[in-house]
């Protein structure tokens, strides 16, 4: 077994497909679509590649997650706080506690590392 675990469509296979729960959803009717590559045995930590269809939805974050967007125009608006536009490119952590909107300008693709706390 190899220590190393490329993230690649091409070997992902067919992704998960999800939305927000309709009580969440500001604005718009967005889809996600989720190729998860590594989910550790106790369940804590999950890593892959994610998009999401325009639209916005409220989160409440309670988990650990760093990203990098590989594509797309975002928008996170956390409570309290000024909006941050993120594009392809941009890499940054969203700490348990964060609440807000996710707002998905143009369609956005992100790889993710997720820690359960």
């Amino acid at each position: 077994m190899s220590f190393l675990l490329p993230i690649d469509l091409a070997t992902l296979g067919a992704p998960e497909e999800t939305a927000p729960l309709p009580e969440r959803i500001v604005s718009g009717d967005p889809r996600h679509l989720t190729w998860n590559a590594e989910t550790l045995p106790d369940g804590a930590l999950f890593a892959g590649i994610w998009e999401s269809s325009p639209g916005a939805w409220r989160v409440d974050y309670e988990e650990w997650e760093f990203c990098t967007l590989t594509a797309g125009v975002s928008i996170l608006h956390e409570d309290g706080e000024a909006p941050v536009t993120l594009k392809a490119g941009d890499s940054f952590v969203i700490r348990p506690g964060f609440k807000g909107v996710w707002e998905v300008v143009e369609t956005t693709r992100k790889l993710y590392v997720i820690r359960l706390i």
